[in-house]
């Protein structure tokens, strides 16, 4: 991230965000050991089983697709959260800030990005690159307990990032930065991955988001056999 981020000629540093979906609590406690303090999950039941057996210091990105019947438990139970990287709707942004005007003890609004779709893949959350200033429009003007932080995207079908996906997301912060009347650098760009997070930070990135990188390969579940007929 250092050599990128020279080579870019950047000065400001780049967030890590370490991605831990499927890793136990040991695995994030050792890289918290290590120095790092921002960890990202994906889903909500997840975030609410190890933030509170991890140190209060502790900033948690929720970067998962938020159902809104979840965004309740995931304010309530985590104090912590610092930023929500995936608002696809203006329904996902009025249901965060009516919890979050019902909740006490935190300070300042929640930091939340616009997601948005730059592949164009139908299996993907996001809104489309054309409606991402409608979506931040929204947020900064009717949602007073949210910060719009900036905007972030996933990239291909696989997970990996082309160049054209970097682009994308750059030209939609430009559209919504002139919209808002904000400089385009007040805005975040959270693009990049394990596979691609040099690349990505290269062209503008602010906040990547490694998983594998650093925790090694998800070990996921198998999913238990079918049970066999009753004879």
């Amino acid at each position: 991230m250092k050599q990128a981020t020279e080579r870019a000629n950047r000065t400001h540093p780049v967030r890590l965000v370490a991605v831990s979906k499927t890793k136990p609590v040991e695995a994030l406690q050792e890289a918290y050991d290590a120095g790092q303090r921002v960890f990202g999950e994906n889903y909500v039941q997840e975030m609410l089983d190890k933030a509170p057996a991890l140190p209060g210091d502790v900033q948690w990105h929720f970067i998962g697709h938020l159902q809104s019947n979840k965004v309740k438990a995931v304010i309530e139970g985590v104090p912590s959260l610092a930023m929500v990287e995936t608002v696809d709707s203006a329904k996902l942004a009025d249901k965060l800030n009516k919890v979050l005007e019902g909740v006490s003890g935190r300070t300042g609004p929640l930091a939340v990005m616009v997601q948005v779709n730059t592949s164009g893949e139908e299996s993907k959350y996001g809104v489309e690159p054309a409606d991402c200033v409608a979506l931040a429009k929204h947020i900064a003007q009717n949602c007073p307990k949210l910060r719009l932080a900036g905007l972030m995207t996933i990239g291909m079908p696989d997970y990996s990032s082309r160049p054209e996906n970097f682009t994308c997301l750059a030209a939609c912060r430009d559209a919504v930065a002139a919209e808002l009347g904000l400089a385009p650098d007040s805005l975040e760009l959270s693009m990049g991955m394990s596979g691609d997070f040099e690349q990505a930070i290269e062209m503008g990135s602010t906040n990547v988001r490694v998983g594998s990188t650093i925790f090694g390969a998800r070990e996921y579940k198998p999913k238990s056999p079918p049970a066999s007929p009753k004879k």
